[in-house]
């Protein structure tokens, strides 16, 4: 599958499901090629909320990171459409998500109307951030979805300035590399580390299915669902003529 096709198929799911699936996948690649210690690793977004209603976010992550800003570190990084944050929106377009690192500081801008405008000229997918938006009800009429920690009337100085983009960064306590998918609703935004993208897709859209099925043979006999929403009954689902029970 290309990007799009991908993308496409992630959209018809949760961010719930996928966070489910993303842990199924790492649990069982840590028994397999891992050690005991990984197969949990963080991969959903704490303290990063939908600001927009646009339905499911999807994308392919670009990556700005901040750092504390000092006199020396600005004088010697590039300015204007050459800085890292004008580098990092350049570098996007409608299947990319933009990740930004503002070191879980909630209060802290990243940015506002007039820079996010090259997100939607570049016609991104979406806009994450652990930091604050500034001018969110200008910015939120742009075509692309937003997840921050707040909002603010506040600049970046003297907490955060854009370092350097597209490399490995923390987002809500989570780690986010380049190309990681991103997919965001309601209740939050998960990150699928870019090596188990199709796993965690193939685990997901079978696990739908299978919490659809049980569902409706809950309602058509009148039992409670945990009859079969159960680790047994899943097993079963999971052999042989999987519906046909």
């Amino acid at each position: 599958m290309n990007k799009q096709e991908i993308i496409s198929k992630y959209k018809q799911l949760d961010a719930a499901t996928v966070f489910s699936g993303i842990r199924s996948v790492l649990i069982k690649k840590s028994k397999e090629n891992y050690n005991d210690v990984t197969g949990y690793e963080k991969s959903y977004m704490t303290n990063v909320y939908s600001q927009t209603n646009k339905g499911t976010m999807v994308g392919f992550a670009k990556t700005l990171r901040m750092l504390p800003p000092r006199m020396d570190l600005i004088n010697e990084l590039p300015g204007g459409e050459n800085s890292a944050e004008f580098s990092a929106m350049s570098s996007c377009n409608e299947l990319n998500v933009l990740v930004i690192d503002a070191m879980g500081l909630s209060f802290a801008s990243v940015g506002g109307d007039v820079k996010f405008l090259n997100l939607h000229i570049n016609k991104a997918a979406g806009l994450v951030t652990d930091g604050a938006i500034r001018d969110l009800e200008d910015v939120t009429k742009y075509d692309f979805s937003i997840f921050s920690g707040s909002r603010t009337a506040s600049v970046g100085i003297p907490h955060v300035y854009p370092y350097e983009s597209n490399v490995p960064i923390a987002c809500g306590q989570t780690l986010v590399k380049p190309d990681d998918l991103i997919i965001g609703d309601s209740e939050g935004v998960v990150v699928v580390p870019n090596f188990i993208i199709n796993e965690v897709l193939e685990w997901s859209t079978e696990h739908k299915k299978q919490e659809t099925y049980i569902k409706n043979k809950s309602i058509n006999e009148k039992v409670s669902t945990g009859k079969y929403y159960n680790n047994e009954f899943f097993k079963k689902l999971n052999k042989g003529d999987k519906y046909d029970l």
